[in-house]
């Protein structure tokens, strides 16, 4: 299969998680949207196509790197939590969004 072929496949699935996502979480579903953010369909792809793309090693990394990046994920999602109530959609995901690439920041400093 060409290379372009290839990520398009990938693009269309990525997308057609977040589509479904998107349709129940703004039809009231939240647990359901939830679930089909985070059951393991993307992260579970891509350790399929890692693996047969470049094999266990790379796989063995992603997944490592996956668990050390959790905990600036929790710190996003707390934050927008605590912040739409308080400040409103925007200048919560702008603060959530920073505070997560300060959290990948200091886990990838951690890392070194």
């Amino acid at each position: 299969m060409n290379e372009l072929v290839k990520y398009g496949w990938y693009f269309l699935l990525g997308g057609l998680l977040v589509s479904l996502s998107t349709y129940l979480g703004s039809h009231g579903k939240g647990f359901w949207a939830a679930l089909a953010s985070t059951v393991p369909v993307i992260s579970g792809l891509t350790f399929i196509l890692v693996y047969l793309n470049a094999g266990p090693g790379p796989t063995i990394s992603f997944a490592k790197h996956l668990i050390w990046l959790s905990p600036p994920w929790f710190v996003y999602v707390g934050v927008m939590i605590v912040g739409i109530p308080r400040l409103g959609f925007w200048p919560a995901y702008i603060l959530a969004m920073t505070s997560y690439m300060v959290g990948v920041g200091l886990m990838r400093s951690l890392l070194k």
